[in-house]
């Protein structure tokens, strides 16, 4: 991997959809670099502390969220003068999102009063009542044509379904949900998928048209559905619980097809690869050595410096994996499946048990199987998918990524001085990465995949 130099960021960075730019927040300022060469396109000034961005789908707008203020901005790139901004007054905001035509924003309001939809077309703004959360409970058809509002009045669910063209709601169905958690549509748009709260068990498939196609509970009497996600190709829902279980369902019959266990010993016969991080020492020599400088004691800015570096090393199975048991007095246990993330091919699922925050699990699908774990010295903090072929990058707060393929697992040393990698995301093209430090951020470009048939540890 080649890595740029840092640049300052004190928040939110994301690539464009286009795959063209980057936007860095930088307290007040608005950052827009060239992902090539990492120089300043355009930058804007905001009223206050950015503390969200999001791109439009064209990649032609962005907006800011200075949810402190509170308040939206939304600049142009291809008309630099072009401004926008949304305030709702005494009502307040706590998000913001982009519709799939890049020319409305949906903006939910403090307390979920209402959730309005503002043109940037004719400064019209329409309203829909008592919308069920502030970032969540809202999902679009990946075609961009219609929108998925969650609501709650009378002490019942309900899903609105918006026209993206008019912003007209078509249909209003009630849900058979306690306390409605999140929505998502397939990625194929001809499904949706409810759940309730993590006090109830409960996920619901429903069609466009409000009709229930299933209703799935695997247990009753504790915390239930932590984390769900639908596989890219549609057919598969994979659903995290908190009883450290992970249950894929098929989109034919709606039923469990396939169950994950998080164990805390993994014993034969387990096929799996186990990987485990551990520190590698190495004695770097700032200065030319004779003969006599290995005689003689070195101090001072002339002895060598010691550096640790980190590989993994291949375990042998029974292992245990380091595991932490929540206090039973506090709330939101950290148990439970709470990453779920498939490839983009679909044929692999990366999880992480919250009690076991240094374990990485990844699942092959085609297979029902364990295909590697992952055992980290620090909690894993981010791990995402290549978009475009099978590799996981993972990090964990210390100065190296970690990255599994297929045919193996690699530690990488980034080439940075006092850089910690708390976050990554990847490119829309899979071209680079995004490095985020507590003050900085870097771009790595990451070179074409090269399939190999033997395990490496190496970095």
């Amino acid at each position: 991997m080649e890595f740029t130099e840092p640049y300052k960021q004190s928040g939110p960075c994301s690539f464009s959809p286009n795959a063209r730019f980057i936007a860095v927040a930088v307290d007040y300022r608005l950052v827009i670099r060239d992902v090539l060469t990492l120089k300043v396109v355009q930058l804007y000034s905001c009223l206050d502390k950015i503390t969200y961005i999001e791109w439009a789908l064209d990649s032609e707008y962005i907006l800011c969220g200075l949810y402190k203020r509170p308040m939206i901005q939304a600049w142009s790139l291809m008309q630099p003068d072009w401004t926008c901004k949304i305030d709702e007054g005494p009502a307040g905001i706590t998000y913001a999102r982009w519709s799939p035509d890049s020319r409305h924003i949906l903006t939910t309001s403090e307390f979920q009063l209402r959730l309005t939809v503002w043109s940037l077309l004719n400064t019209a703004c329409i309203h829909v009542q008592w919308p069920k959360h502030g970032s969540k409970g809202v999902s679009f058809t990946k075609d961009g044509k219609f929108a998925a509002v969650c609501t709650r009045r009378d002490c019942k669910d309900y899903v609105n379904l918006l026209s993206c063209h008019t912003w007209e709601i078509i249909s209003v169905f009630a849900v058979d949900t306690l306390d409605l958690a999140d929505i998502q549509w397939s990625p194929d748009d001809s499904a949706i998928v409810i759940w309730d709260s993590s006090l109830e068990y409960k996920i619901l498939i429903y069609s466009p048209d409000g009709r229930c196609l299933s209703k799935y509970q695997a247990y009753e009497s504790g915390l239930g559905v932590k984390s769900v996600a639908w596989s890219p190709c549609s057919q598969f829902l994979a659903v995290g619980s908190y009883d450290q279980m992970l249950r894929v369902l098929n989109h034919l019959t709606w039923k469990v097809f396939a169950e994950f266990t998080h164990l805390s010993t993994v014993r034969a016969p387990c096929s799996a690869a186990v990987f485990k991080e551990v520190d590698e020492p190495l004695q770097l020599d700032m200065s030319e050595l004779t003969l006599s400088d290995d005689l003689v004691p070195q101090s001072g800015d002339d002895a060598p410096e010691t550096r640790i570096e980190v590989r993994y090393d291949v375990m042998e199975l029974p292992i245990n994996l380091p595991c932490q048991k929540p206090p039973a007095d506090k709330p939101n246990p950290k148990q439970g499946i709470g990453l779920v993330s498939w490839s983009s091919d679909s044929l692999y699922i990366c999880t992480r048990n919250d009690s076991m925050p240094t374990v990485l699990w990844i699942w092959d699908v085609q297979r029902l199987e364990l295909a590697a774990i992952l055992i980290q010295k620090e909690p894993v903090r981010a791990a995402a998918w290549d978009p475009i072929c099978t590799r996981l990058i993972l990090c964990t707060g210390s100065s190296h990524l970690y990255m599994w393929t297929p045919s193996g697992a690699y530690c990488i040393n980034v080439p940075l001085t006092d850089f910690s990698v708390t976050d990554l995301k990847w490119n829309f093209d899979g071209s680079c990465l995004l490095l985020k430090d507590k003050e900085f951020f870097c771009c790595a470009a990451v070179p074409m995949l090269q399939e190999s048939s033997d395990y490496s540890s190496d970095d």
